[in-house]
Order: structure tokens, then C-alpha cells, then sequence
């Protein structure tokens, strides 16, 4: 894969992740907010529920950043769409789907 087109792929992908990150924090804070009002109210566990949610689906957005932002240094470095493991290409197929591919479909379906 071309640098340029993984330079876009990379910015594509880092947008759309940072906006559901700050979707998700909103929704978080909301949450947050929604169990501080239901204090001394009947069942405040749906909201809980509902925070514990959002704190996992927010963890998730941020390693998917730091994985972008290892791609992006691969890319500076020269090695990007090849194997952390292996040091073998990764597919250009694979690298479209997820520009931030570490291994080939191999190797992530050995693991």
C-alpha cells in the first residue's frame, strides 16, 4: 500500500474513532450525572448498568487511538504493513479494512 493512501486511511479512521470517543464520553457524563440525581430514588442500578457500559465501550475507543497512533509511527518509520510479529506483509485487503493491522490474517487468527 501506497503511503498516501494509508496516510488517509489512517486519518479516516482516527476521525471516526475520536468522534465516538467523544460521543461515548458524553454519553458517560450523562450517565454520571443521571445516577447523582437517583440517589435515594427507587433503583439507581439501570443507570450504573448503563455507565459501566459506556466506561468499557470508552476503554475500547482509546486502545483502538493507541493503535492508530503505533500505525501512524510504523508508517513514519518505514514499516508500516508489515508483521510486528513477523516482519511478513500484511495484505493491502487487510489494511483497507483495518488500517491499523499489526499482524497478517494469519498470524491474528493463530493468536
Amino acid at each position: 500500500m501506497d503511503e498516501a493512501r494509508a496516510k488517509e486511511l489512517l486519518t479516516g479512521e482516527r476521525a471516526r474513532v475520536e468522534g465516538l470517543l467523544r460521543d461515548s464520553e458524553g454519553a458517560a457524563a450523562a450517565d454520571r450525572e443521571a445516577v447523582d440525581d437517583a440517589i435515594g430514588q427507587d433503583d439507581p442500578a439501570e443507570s450504573l448498568t448503563a455507565q459501566a457500559g459506556e466506561d468499557a465501550v470508552i476503554a475500547s475507543l482509546r486502545e483502538r487511538l493507541a493503535a492508530i497512533d503505533r500505525a501512524e509511527q510504523r508508517l513514519a518509520d518505514g514499516t508500516y504493513g508489515r508483521s510486528v510479529r513477523s516482519g511478513r506483509p500484511i495484505s493491502d485487503e487487510r489494511l483497507e479494512a483495518d488500517p491499523a493491522a499489526e499482524v497478517t490474517v494469519e498470524e491474528a487468527t493463530e493468536a
